[in-house]
């Protein structure tokens, strides 16, 4: 059983503020919330004078958010704990991934103790929920799945996860099949791909194999697509048929997809449709160097979209601080989304599509039996959060403080 106390003194969205139609603010009241068992079970207005004697944890003004979903990560690649290096630059991955390859063994700190590292600042940004990618290659084999397993189990009371058993240097180019079989075997939820035409020379192939992966193991699919243009669309096309062929509707995702950003308008609405019916997810780093997938438009025809923060301090990127809000602050800049509405509904982008309102101005979180899982900002609104990239002073993962601090009140 967890513990029940009340988080008091919380800042709570409850509508929009209207000049002439348009949303000009949004408005929020102060409340205090019953958690028990890790649920919320009551919300009353902060003027309510509690005498129940229960514990009180003082939010002191702080505005609540849904807690965060980090949907595109590598905990097993990032060199945090190590000494600064920048990245020696290649000519192609390929070369990226040898690098890679013989870098990663010669490091005193561990797997483990890099990719606990990484998750302890997901966390302290607001992220409890993960889903990490994890290289499955013949000179490694599992082994770093199996170290990504045991960080995730020293933090399974405060981040939930996914695993994306992720051939990166080829499913077909290292002949990975058997390696991500067993992956899936040992507790990988997922299973990934990358390039099926520059990486691994034969798109059908490929995907065939990724696909068959998959449906094998009940397993989800995540498939890294960086190549651009209308090679990308096409690929993106023969995923989504196979996708549908499977009945795997719901269940697939594709990261990167920057060929979205590279076609023509209409061929992009054209393939958002594909995309739509067959329940295919576009995840997206919003990178300063690429064309990214339009994601207005994504939303506005139905496809669900997600924002991760991918390299964190790697062989692949010096850059990166774990702050999915700071991504979706990039991408609300790169779309200019200036105005209250804008900002307050791409929330949803990273937190797996909860916003604290929906687009009429109804209150849709947080709702009594749901979750106590939630980020203390400082901000007045959700909007604002976004645009200032507020402070975060607490998070708690199903009722319990999993990073930073509340004052407890006597009572």
């Amino acid at each position: 059983m967890g513990v029940t106390y009340w988080l008091t003194n919380v800042r709570l969205e409850t509508g929009y503020r209207r000049e002439n139609g348009v949303v000009t603010g949004t408005e929020a009241s102060l409340f205090h919330i019953l958690v028990k068992d890790g649920k919320f079970v009551r919300i009353v207005p902060a003027t309510e004078k509690l005498t129940d004697g229960i514990l009180q944890k003082d939010a002191k003004g702080l505005l609540a958010l849904p807690s965060f979903v980090e949907k595109h990560v590598h905990l097993d690649k990032t060199l945090l704990g190590e000494p600064w290096r920048a990245v020696i630059p290649v000519s192609n991955i390929i070369e990226r991934c040898e690098i890679e390859k013989r870098t990663l063994p010669g490091l005193p700190t561990t797997t483990q103790e890099r990719a606990e590292n990484l998750l302890e600042i997901l966390l302290s940004y607001g992220s409890t929920h993960v889903r990490t990618h994890v290289d499955i290659y013949p000179e490694v084999g599992i082994s770093n799945l199996e170290s990504v397993k045991a960080a995730l189990a020293t933090y399974a009371d405060r981040v939930t996860h996914e695993i994306v058993a992720f051939p990166q240097h080829g499913l077909l180019r290292t002949d990975a099949k058997a390696l991500l079989r067993e992956a899936l075997r040992q507790g990988a939820t997922h299973v990934g791909g990358v390039d099926p035409a520059n990486v691994d020379g034969d798109i059908e192939e490929s995907l065939h194999q990724m696909m068959e992966l998959a449906v094998e193991a009940d397993a989800g699919v995540d498939l890294h697509l960086h190549d651009p243009g209308h090679l990308g669309a096409y690929t993106m096309k023969r995923l989504a048929a196979m996708t549908v062929d499977a009945g795997w509707q719901g269940r697939v995702a594709i990261s990167h997809a920057f060929a979205l950003g590279d076609i023509p308008v209409q061929e992009a609405e054209e393939m958002a449709t594909i995309l739509r019916e067959a329940g295919i997810t576009i995840i997206t780093s919003v990178p300063f160097s690429r064309v990214i997938p339009p994601v207005q438009l994504l939303h506005q025809n139905g496809v669900d979209v997600a924002v991760g923060c991918d390299n964190i301090f790697d062989t692949w990127q010096p850059y990166g601080n774990g702050d999915v809000l700071e991504r979706l602050w990039r991408l609300a800049e790169r779309n200019r989304w200036l105005d209250e509405l804008s900002l307050s509904q791409s929330l949803r982008f990273i937190t797996g599509g909860k916003t604290t309102l929906d687009a009429n101005g109804t209150q849709l979180w947080p709702a009594q039996g749901e979750d106590a899982s939630l980020v203390l900002v400082d901000a007045t609104c959700s909007a604002e959060a976004i645009a200032r990239r507020a402070d975060r002073h607490a998070v708690f993962f199903k009722g319990k403080l999993a990073s930073g601090q509340v004052e407890e009140v006597n009572v």
